[in-house]
Order: C-alpha cells, then structure tokens, then sequence
C-alpha cells in the first residue's frame, strides 16, 4: 500500500546558511503580503484576480519593485503565490460552507511562523541539499527515506526559537494491515487523564503548559520592563520563545506516543471516540487552559490517520451521547454528574468505578450492533470511519 507522509527533523546549518535562510523568509513574507494587497486593490476595482495571475504579474514588476529578490531561489517566490491562493480558495469555501468565522487571509508578520519552501530538494542518509544553500547537514540520520518512490514538490524550510526545520512529503511503500481479531476499544480523553482506556490502560497528561507556567510569568514580567527595541528585550522574548517550544514538544511527544501504542500496541479491530465541541468547551474559563494543554484534538487527529495505515475502523460517537453519566454495567444513566466527580457510583446496581474508565467502556459498547440498552448503533454514533 503506497502512501504519502510528511517527514519533518531539524536541520545543523552554518552561519552562512542561516542567513540565507533568514532572508528567504523575508522574501517569501514580503512577496506573500505584496500580493495581499494586490489581491484587495483588484477585487476593489471588480477584478477577478489570482494567485497565478499575481505571480506572473510579479515577475513582470519585480525588477522595479525589488531587485534584489533575484538573488534567491525563484520557488520562493513560487510558492508564496501558490500559498495566498490557497488561502483565498479556503477563504470562499468557508464562505460557502456558511462558517462564523471564514477567515479571511491575514497579512505575515516578522517573526511569526518564519518559512519558505524551495524546489528540487536532494535527499542524503545525513545531509540535504537546498537550492541557494547548498548541503545542510541534518541533526538526524537516516530518518528521512533515501530511496522513496516520490517527493513531494516543495520542501518546507521553517523556523522555531533559533531552530531551522525541513518538511518534505514522501511516497512511500508500506505492507498491508494484517487483520486485527481484538475487542473493540474505547477511548475517554480529558484533563485529568490524557487518554483512558477500555482496556484499563491510563496514559498520564504531562501537563506541558502547567509545568513552565512559573518560569514563563517571571520572564512575562521581565519582558514587560525592557525597552521596546532593546536587545535585552530580544533576549528575552528569545527565552520565551524557547520554553514555548518546549511546551510544543513535550505536547507533541506525549500525543506521538499516546497515539503510536493505542494503534501498533493493541489489537482492537475498532476504535471509539467522542465526538467533542472542543470550540464550545474552551469557551469555559475555568477549563480552557487546561484543555488546551491536554491537546485533545491533536491526539484525536493522529488516531485517526494512524488508524487508517494499520486499517482500524475508527467511529464517532454522537456528540450528545451520556458516555460518563450511563452506567457501564447496568445502562441506567444519571440526571447529574459533576465535574468534581471522580468515581461513578451507580444508586440502581450499587458499582463504583472510575470515572473515565466508565465512559471507555460505554464507549466501547457503540461498537456492537446493539448497546446494553437495545438501541440501534446508528443511533447513537456516526458509523462512518474518519
């Protein structure tokens, strides 16, 4: 079964490279928002414009305009014209899917989400070559395929907190899933737990946010008594950005993690997850950080696709489905359940069982035809595998 996937890993540059780097960020910032406002100045004038018709108008200009771009590779320029049209494409369809906020495209800022993507990327066991920067070494070996039956198109060259970064699609050939035989699983998320099991299995929420929340107000503080445009308050903001993006990690590694043993270490043919407003919930002051923290989303959004190359059938329950107030061993369902609540205890069969553990199996339940209280399953989850 072929199959694209992104590989992404950290790249060792020299000096001069960064550099390079650093001014083809720029450049992709500056073309991106040129054509912004183009794009605004045209549709004003009852224009239809484009994101090639930009480009090639660009090229015609960019002598005047800004000479100096020619000095950089021209996929830079490329691909910031193809990324604004995508953006205006995802704009309309949100328009027409009627959605409360579309979204309209913002312009870039120096400094946020600094990124550029080049062409005819070369890939080495430990080492990749880069249009206008020639070999960059890779802190990583051999993690990126040598030998894949295709690249994606672009690379992506990003950077995070002084760290330059590659992004690169990949087809590659993996085996065909074996058939699974197991019981059906189901998984409760939340803050306390990052995931629990109907197995009995409890994966611990490393509380990322939580953990660097002291060390981040005391540098908040210090940040708000530097001098705007001081380079000690650059150094700060680079101290910031840097437990930031420790944060990211610990987040990502725990989801990776999380994610990888829920598919490749159990032998569940099925698997059953809420269907959470996760919008709605953060609107909640008193759990919304914490929420957030907890990277509830994320972790379902890599079940899903990790699910789909290990051929797992995935399933939604309905969004308003009792999963924590029904009783796992009777089906009696409460008319109330706080949040404080940390053991669900049945007034009709007397069971006392943990609270999350009792919504995984509740869950795991929606996989059969017919649940505990003989209602159909199409009633009560979204068949369809994500």
């Amino acid at each position: 079964m072929k199959i694209f996937r992104a590989y992404k890993t950290e790249l060792d540059p020299n000096n001069n490279q960064r550099a390079i780097f650093a001014r083809c960020c720029g450049a992709s910032r500056y073309v991106y928002n040129w054509g912004l406002a183009e794009w605004k100045r045209q549709y004003e004038n009852g224009e239809k414009p484009s994101g090639y018709g930009l480009c090639k108008q660009f090229n015609a200009q960019k002598d005047n305009i800004c000479p100096w771009i020619r000095d950089l590779p021209y996929a830079v320029v490329e691909s910031s014209f193809a990324n604004l049209g995508t953006a205006f494409e995802n704009f309309f369809r949100r328009i027409k899917n009627k959605a409360t906020k579309p979204g309209y495209p913002k312009f870039k800022k120096r400094g946020v989400k600094n990124g550029f993507q080049v062409r005819n990327t070369k890939i080495d066991s430990n080492q990749v070559r880069l249009t206008g920067a020639g070999w960059v070494r890779l802190k990583e070996r051999n993690y990126i395929p040598i030998n894949a039956d295709k690249y994606g198109v672009y690379a992506t060259i990003s950077e995070r907190a002084g760290r330059w970064f590659i992004s690169i699609m990949c087809e590659i050939d993996i085996p065909d899933p074996a058939p699974r035989l197991g019981n059906p699983l189901g998984i409760d998320v939340g803050i306390k737990s990052l995931a629990v099991l109907s197995d009995g299995t409890i994966f611990e929420n490393p509380r990322a946010l939580d953990q660097m929340q002291r060390k981040l107000k005391c540098l908040q503080r210090e940040l708000a008594r530097r001098k705007t445009g001081s380079k000690n308050r650059n150094k700060t903001k680079a101290k910031i950005a840097k437990i930031y993006a420790k944060i990211v990690n610990v987040r990502q590694n725990a989801t990776h993690n999380v994610s990888h043993k829920i598919i490749n270490h159990t032998d569940a043919d099925t698997i059953v997850l809420e269907n959470l407003n996760i919008s709605g919930m953060v609107k909640n002051h008193h759990i919304a950080q914490a929420l957030m923290d907890a990277s509830v989303s994320e972790l379902h959004r890599q079940i899903d696709y990790k699910a789909g190359w290990a051929g797992v059938e995935v399933i939604r329950a309905d969004r308003f489905y009792p999963s924590s107030k029904t009783c796992s061993s009777c089906g009696s369902i409460k008319p109330q359940l706080s949040l404080s609540e940390r053991e669900f205890v049945c007034s009709d069969c007397g069971i006392v069982i943990d609270r999350d553990l009792n919504a995984a199996i509740n869950l795991a339940a929606l996989s059969e035809p017919l649940n505990g209280r003989g209602l159909p399953r199409e009633l009560e989850c979204n068949n369809a595998p994500q």
